[in-house]
């Protein structure tokens, strides 16, 4: 399986994508529509139009996983980017709280403390 460190970012595509796409054809949208490498180590996310389904592309260094989740009741909540955004980034645990049926519209992130990156 794959594992979902800190640096890693969930690329969610906005708005509808045709799931009957595989490998080939969610890698061409995954870097040419939400202009993420595909191959940089990164999720790129993207969901049906009645929201139902997900799909999920992702390099491991060695191949690429195609990951389905189909839902059997209810719809996930499908954020929605600025306007003519493409799409928008997701942390590991919005994409977890995306995953498990949270609607990220209402939460709301708490202000910790983050050390200022070193300059040099």
């Amino acid at each position: 399986m794959f594992g979902l460190g800190p640096a890693t970012k969930v690329y969610l595509a906005v708005g509808a994508t045709d799931l009957r796409k595989g490998f080939d054809g969610l890698y061409g949208l995954a870097r040419d529509a939400l202009g993420v490498d595909p191959l940089s180590g990164h999720l790129a996310l993207f969901c049906n139009r009645q929201r139902t389904r997900l799909k999920l592309l992702f390099w491991d260094g060695h191949g690429l996983w195609l990951c389905t989740k189909r839902l059997e009741r209810g719809r996930f909540s499908w954020p929605t980017g600025p306007e003519m955004a493409a799409s928008i980034t997701l942390s590991p645990e919005g994409f977890a709280l995306l995953v498990g049926g949270i609607d990220l519209r209402q939460t709301r992130r708490k202000t910790w403390y983050r050390k200022a990156a070193a300059s040099g």
